[in-house]
C-alpha cells in the first residue's frame, strides 16, 4: 500500500465485463440480433450505441420485461464475488457503471449490494423503453473527480472505451479483462486478465 500519500483509498470499478457479463451480449444470443452484441468495448461514442440499441428493440418489439428476464438468469463472472468480498474487506469500492437502475438490481444483489452509481431508462406504459436518461454525463470521471475533492486517493478498473476517462482521473488505472483495441488505445494502462493479479495490483497502489 502506498505510504507516501497521506490521503485515505477508496477503488472504482466498472461492473460489466469486469464483474458480471455484459447484458446486451447476452440478451443478443438470447434473441439471435447480432447488432445487439456491440458495446462500449467497440463503440467510443455511448449516445450513438444507446440510439442505436433503442432502435433495435422499436424494431423487434422487444420490452424491457424481455430484457429483465435474461438478467434474472445471469450470474457474476467466476470469482468476482470473491474478489469483490475481499476488495471490500481492505478499503471502500463504488461500482461505477453505464448500466441503468432497472438492469443492475439482480445482479447487485447477487454481488452483495455494493454501491452502485449508474442511469435510467424510460419505459412506457407498455414496457417499452423509449430513451434513457444519464445521470450526468461523463459520469464516471466526474465521481473520480468528486472523490478526489473530497481527498481520496482513488484506484479505477475497467475494461472498455467509457472506463477510460475514469482511469485518466484516477489516479492509478488498471484495465481488466479488456480487449486489444483499448489496450493499444491506451498503452499506458497495465492490463490484467486474472483477480488475483487485480486484487494485488489494487491494494498495493492505494
Amino acid at each position: 500500500m502506498s505510504t507516501s500519500d497521506p490521503r485515505q483509498g477508496i477503488v472504482t470499478l466498472d461492473l460489466e465485463g469486469v464483474l458480471v457479463p455484459e447484458i446486451w451480449i447476452a440478451f443478443a444470443e438470447r434473441t439471435g440480433i447480432e447488432e445487439l452484441r456491440r458495446t462500449t468495448r467497440d463503440e467510443p461514442d455511448y449516445d450513438v450505441l444507446m440510439r442505436g440499441r433503442l432502435r433495435l428493440l422499436d424494431e423487434h418489439a422487444l420490452r424491457l420485461g424481455d430484457i429483465a428476464e435474461v438478467i434474472a438468469g445471469l450470474e457474476p463472472l467466476a470469482g468476482a464475488r470473491e474478489f469483490l468480498d475481499e476488495l471490500r474487506s481492505r478499503t471502500q469500492v463504488v461500482i461505477l457503471s453505464d448500466t441503468f437502475e432497472q438492469f443492475a438490481q439482480p445482479l447487485m444483489q447477487q454481488l452483495g449490494w455494493p454501491t452502485l452509481l449508474c442511469h435510467r431508462l424510460v419505459v412506457d406504459d407498455d414496457d417499452r423503453i423509449v430513451d434513457y436518461r444519464l445521470r450526468m454525463a461523463d459520469q464516471k470521471r466526474h465521481a473520480v473527480a468528486a472523490l478526489h475533492d473530497l481527498n481520496y486517493r482513488v484506484v479505477a478498473s475497467g475494461d472498455s472505451y467509457n472506463d477510460t476517462a475514469m482511469l485518466l482521473e484516477a489516479d492509478v488505472g488498471f484495465l481488466f479483462r479488456s480487449p486489444a483495441n483499448v489496450q493499444r488505445e491506451f498503452p499506458q494502462f497495465p492490463a490484467l486478465e486474472e483477480y488475483p493479479e487485480l486484487l494485488a495490483r489494487i491494494i498495493d497502489a492505494l
